[in-house]
């Protein structure tokens, strides 16, 4: 699915691909380099909020916790 998402900062046009029609996570724009947290429910854009460079980092951070976590532990949740 090939999503088309209208830079709320600089009004550029971007677009992003996807699996799943729902998705909750940042976006940047390729030409001002801007960050959002994007939540899209059934292929549609339901928020887009500015995110923090900080934000970002601690959430990739998380999520390789997470991942980590997964493979230590399968099948635990």
């Amino acid at each position: 699915m090939l999503l088309k998402i209208q830079c709320p900062s600089c009004h550029t046009e971007g677009s992003m691909s996807l699996v799943e029609s729902t998705y909750e996570g940042p976006y940047r724009c390729w030409k001002c380099r801007a960050l959002f947290v994007l939540i899209l429910n059934d292929g549609k854009i339901t928020s887009c909020e500015p995110m923090s460079e900080e934000d970002l980092q601690k959430q990739q951070e998380l999520k390789a916790l997470q991942d980590k976590m997964k493979r230590q532990f399968p099948g635990r949740q």
